[in-house]
């Protein structure tokens, strides 16, 4: 019986807005840990990287997911890790890569957005929590075997 071969039709997933509830789901679904903090933003350790699931837009309708690397950049590699940054970004579409200076740390983040202003089934909400997850995790895997290659 081939993949499109069904007897019964399939019911296709419902579109339903997106919400917290739906990124907690998800994540109890694959067994990470993670934690609600005061103002009901999602975050967690992934491979040693806090990540954090934002909702943003004017009904809270993108989904965003947004990693730190897990140490801070020395400043005089500052150079070194932006270059590396910027070619991540033009050869690759997830995730987008940038490094931001907080409290005086040279920090890098990963960032894949989607807007789901119309709604998404609990698949799209799983592949768009997927793809930040993993492609923000190889990212930070490509910049450590990078840093160390060239100390």
């Amino acid at each position: 019986m081939g993949l499109f071969n069904h007897s019964e039709p399939m019911q296709p997933e419902p579109v339903v807005p997106l919400d917290r509830e739906r990124i907690k789901d998800y994540l109890n679904s694959q067994e990470y840990n993670f934690r609600t903090d005061d103002d009901g933003d999602v975050f967690g350790l992934f491979d040693g990287h806090p990540f954090w699931f934002f909702l943003m837009g004017e009904q809270e309708e993108i989904l965003q997911v947004r990693g730190r690397w897990r140490p801070s950049v020395d400043e005089g590699r500052a150079v070194e890790v932006a270059q590396i940054v910027n070619d991540w970004n033009r050869d690759r579409i997830w995730p987008k890569a940038y490094t931001r200076t907080e409290d005086g740390e040279i920090f890098v983040y990963s960032e894949v957005s989607v807007d789901f202003e119309h709604g998404a089934t609990d698949g799209q909400v799983a592949q768009a929590l997927a793809c930040g997850l993993a492609t923000g995790v190889q990212f930070f895997e490509h910049l450590t075997e990078r840093l160390a290659s060239n100390v």
